[in-house]
């Protein structure tokens, strides 16, 4: 544990799941809006990695995994499927997530790849996917009911299609979304946010990281103290990424 700091509110412990092998278009970025975004809020931000072989750490207070190549899926998914059980009891106790791209097809029941090679999920969110030969690609927008319009950028050729278990995250105003015929983006799942859309995410929505932040902090400490962040960067983002065309 490091040292709490003069003034801090206590410390959060960020985990990172696999960024040696997921972590493709600048999803790490995710952990860093965090990170900055904790101190901003009075917080002091403990980033800790898991990857393959890693011993897991206990008493982490917020997870964040990114997305990956197929190949990338392949090298974690056996030491995903002996952690699933650790992950899924986290989840189910409300820890708050964030998993993008390829970690959120493996946080569902399985990824069929389009040659037919399936590769098991763990079966947090009621979600399947199939590789398909269409490709997914451009800027997004999406209308969701908990944090405004998010927006980010997609890249994928697998199709999610959601089960009764979960919720969508919101709806396409712009880009395909979990697949190319619901109009559905992502996942909700308890304190679980999942979505295909990189850039990183986090930076152009702040009330994603917010979320996530706020959540954590009242498991931990039981109220949350919000700081005074300075969003006029994401602000500036998100203007321009909602102009960009698809």
């Amino acid at each position: 544990m490091i040292p709490e700091p003069e003034g801090s509110k206590g410390t959060i412990r960020v985990l990172q799941l696999y960024p040696r092998d997921m972590n493709i278009y600048g999803d790490w970025g995710n952990a860093l809006v965090l990170q900055q975004r904790l101190r901003w809020h009075g917080y002091t931000p403990e980033l800790l990695e898991y990857n393959v072989g890693d011993d897991f750490p206990a008493g982490v207070d917020l997870i964040v995994g990114g997305g990956g190549q197929d190949s990338g899926q392949l090298v974690i998914q056996d030491d995903l499927q002996a952690r699933g059980a650790v992950l899924k009891d986290l989840a189910e106790d409300g820890t708050p997530m964030l998993v993008i791209c390829g970690l959120y097809q493996l946080f569902g029941k399985f990824f069929k790849t389009h040659t037919g090679s399936v590769i098991p999920g763990i079966g947090i969110l009621d979600v399947e996917t199939h590789g398909t030969d269409e490709r997914l690609i451009g800027n997004v927008k999406v209308s969701t009911p908990e944090f405004g319009d998010v927006l980010g950028y997609e890249n994928h050729s697998g199709q999610t299609t959601l089960g009764p278990g979960v919720a969508p995250l919101g709806t396409v105003a712009k880009g395909t979304g979990n697949n190319s015929g619901d109009g559905h983006e992502g996942a909700r799942y308890r304190n679980v946010v999942a979505s295909y859309l990189h850039g990183s995410l986090l930076p152009k929505n702040p009330a994603v990281a917010d979320f996530l932040i706020r959540t954590a902090v009242e498991r931990k400490f039981g109220t949350f103290v919000p700081g005074k962040p300075d969003d006029d960067y994401a602000r500036l983002a998100r203007e321009y990424a909602a102009r960009r065309p698809r």
